[in-house]
């Protein structure tokens, strides 16, 4: 129930940051008492939120704690979803995002869920890959989602999740993303963003969707180990300034909640061309290295299911479900 309130709060606040709002109508919005929003008000100002309180007037939200965290309270504080991101567990740092949001997917924790750190221990990629998650630095997130879908449809997820992130990043930075199939987010040809998408399922239905995303935020060249200098960068470094973590997850929640509704209404094909848009390899020169060997020709595009076609040097198309690509200096 205090989270609910908390929420509430929140919700209201944030929607009219230009105005007082009585605690006669913030108790009646949270359905609790005048005197459990008081409590919240100073739980929230202790939290280094800024609230005004003005006698027959009520309370207005100035600003944000200027600290740069991702606490429940700072993605609340102007979230614009109605599911997606509601229910937060926020951690200093755990070992995995993926490992506790599996947990809570087997405990029915309900859809929308978001598990955050600021630091994850031992974070990893596809095929079991580590990934550098600095404390204080990036956003190592995963999102439960319960789509009511085959299994075969889940790859579909990591690339309707790349079009979400990308357009959350335009909306907060002006940086230029492309996509490299199948889930890595790039800006000026260095990683800035991976994408893991598990799930629990039968062979028949979906029974959870777990989301990873891992983003380098505000990392400097120092922050990465040598041996991704060349391969990695964060938006402080394309932008020159430091990047507002919980804004990003806003706009993340924002647009992934959009098209996992347009995706269910529509189906995979509006998401399809959206993805495409933002594609590095489709037309060009690539080598897929899979582990039935390696492939080189023209990528061709994706499938309605999300898989990669790559033409190869003898004219025979292939079908690529996973892989690393790497994009040739060669052209057609």
């Amino acid at each position: 129930m205090a989270s609910k309130i908390r929420e509430s709060l929140l919700a209201s606040l944030s929607a009219h940051q230009d105005e007082y709002l009585s605690g006669e109508r913030l108790a009646k919005e949270a359905g609790c008492s005048r005197t459990a929003i008081w409590k919240h008000i100073e739980e929230l100002r202790k939290d280094g939120i800024t609230i005004d309180s003005k006698r027959k007037k009520g309370y207005k939200l100035i600003q944000s704690n200027q600290q740069d965290t991702v606490t429940e309270t700072d993605i609340l504080l102007g979230l614009q979803t109605k599911r997606l991101g509601r229910s937060i567990y926020y951690y200093e740092s755990v070992d995995s995002t993926q490992k506790i949001a599996h947990k809570l997917a087997q405990e029915q924790a309900p859809e929308g869920t978001l598990v955050i750190a600021e630091e994850q221990t031992s974070g990893r990629g596809r095929m079991s890959r580590s990934w550098h998650s600095p404390k204080g630095t990036g956003i190592w997130m995963s999102l439960l989602l319960r789509p009511v879908l085959p299994p075969q449809k889940a790859p579909q997820f990591t690339l309707l999740t790349a079009v979400a992130v990308v357009q959350a990043i335009e909306d907060v930075c002006d940086v230029n993303v492309e996509i490299k199939w199948p889930n890595d987010l790039l800006v000026n040809n260095r990683k800035i963003t991976g994408i893991l998408t598990e799930l629990q399922a039968d062979s028949e239905q979906i029974h959870s969707l777990i989301i990873g995303i891992g983003m380098n935020i505000n990392q400097q060249q120092e922050d990465f180990p040598k041996e991704l200098h060349e391969l990695a960068t964060s938006l402080a470094m394309e932008t020159g300034s430091e990047v507002s973590r919980s804004a990003i997850v806003q706009r993340i929640m924002h647009h992934l909640e959009k098209y996992y509704l347009l995706y269910m209404d529509k189906g995979f094909a509006p998401i399809k061309l959206l993805w495409e848009s933002y594609a590095i390899s489709i037309g060009r020169h690539i080598t897929a290295r899979t582990i039935n060997g390696v492939l080189t020709g023209i990528a061709c595009g994706i499938t309605e299911e999300g898989i990669l076609l790559l033409e190869d040097d003898q004219g025979v198309t292939h079908s690529i479900y996973s892989a690393d690509i790497e994009i040739n200096a060669k052209n057609r």
